[in-house]
């Protein structure tokens, strides 16, 4: 099997993702408790055992909820940029020396066969990055939490095989909605989310011939739904002259409370 990932969960209330090469096993985030992320991954018939590292890509609780407890059970080292380190201090509680690794923002490193690079986003938080994987010669792009589509992101995520793209919110419905104006504002700044029209225009820049699917992760549960996420990004790409049936150019739902079925990069 080539290289593979589930997203365990996605949105506001916690966010995993796992990601499994051929000899090595990682985990993007840990914002679910660990009993949790212990239920997420023995749905995927995997336990903290089989992890090899998690990944950090900022300091937000809806990343790293379960991270210390996770951590320390199954003795798993924890890669994060030393300002990210500095923000995670009073919230994961004691790591180990040996297992606190720094992996700065525009590096890369070998998991294994698997090449992973780190890159910068721009969010609310003190050095948001994130990541790319390959193996093979395929690519597995992962980017949630973006104020904006910025040129640094799409040079990372451009020419996946397989993308996992935040389209965090409908606009209209966040303006609606209940919540108070700040943080409405904050969600809608280039420090916030990507909205569903943001996410729809990003894909038209980065998907080429090889872009066989795209999920659409952290969606608001209070602004979005995944039905007009869906439509909305349809609806940009016929607004351009581009019309796909679903099984030629499948745009794939990710869940608050389920992981997404284990999908082969590369294939299909």
């Amino acid at each position: 099997m080539g290289l593979q990932f589930s997203v365990l969960a996605s949105g506001s209330t916690g966010n995993a993702t796992v990601i499994k090469g051929h000899d090595k096993t990682v985990m993007i985030d840990a914002g679910l408790s660990a009993k949790r992320l212990d239920e997420l991954l023995k749905m995927q018939g995997l336990t903290g055992h089989h992890l090899d590292a998690l990944l950090v890509t900022h300091e937000h609780s809806d990343h790293i909820k379960g991270l210390g407890a996770f951590a320390r059970k199954y003795k798993l080292p924890i890669y994060a940029n030393e300002l990210t380190w500095a923000a995670l201090e009073r919230h994961v509680g004691d790591i180990a020396p040996e297992k606190r690794c720094v992996f700065e923002t525009g590096e890369t490193l070998k998991f294994g066969n698997m090449e992973v690079v780190s890159y910068p986003i721009s969010h609310d938080a003190a050095a948001p990055v994130a990541y790319a994987f390959r193996e093979d010669g395929l690519k597995l792009g992962v980017a949630t939490d973006l104020g904006y589509m910025s040129d640094k992101v799409k040079q990372h995520i451009i020419d996946s095989d397989v993308l996992v793209l935040e389209s965090n919110h409908d606009t209209e419905m966040l303006r609606m909605g209940r919540y108070p104006w700040n943080i409405k504002r904050r969600i809608l700044s280039d420090v916030g989310h990507l909205s569903n029209v943001a996410a729809g225009e990003a894909i038209l820049e980065v998907k080429t011939d090889r872009t066989k699917r795209i999920y659409l992760a952290h969606l608001s549960k209070e602004h979005n739904q995944m039905d007009l996420a869906m439509l909305t990004i349809n609806s940009i790409f016929e607004s351009k002259g581009i019309f796909y049936k679903q099984q030629e150019f499948p745009l794939r739902p990710t869940f608050a409370d389920q992981p997404t079925p284990w999908d082969e990069v590369g294939v299909g």
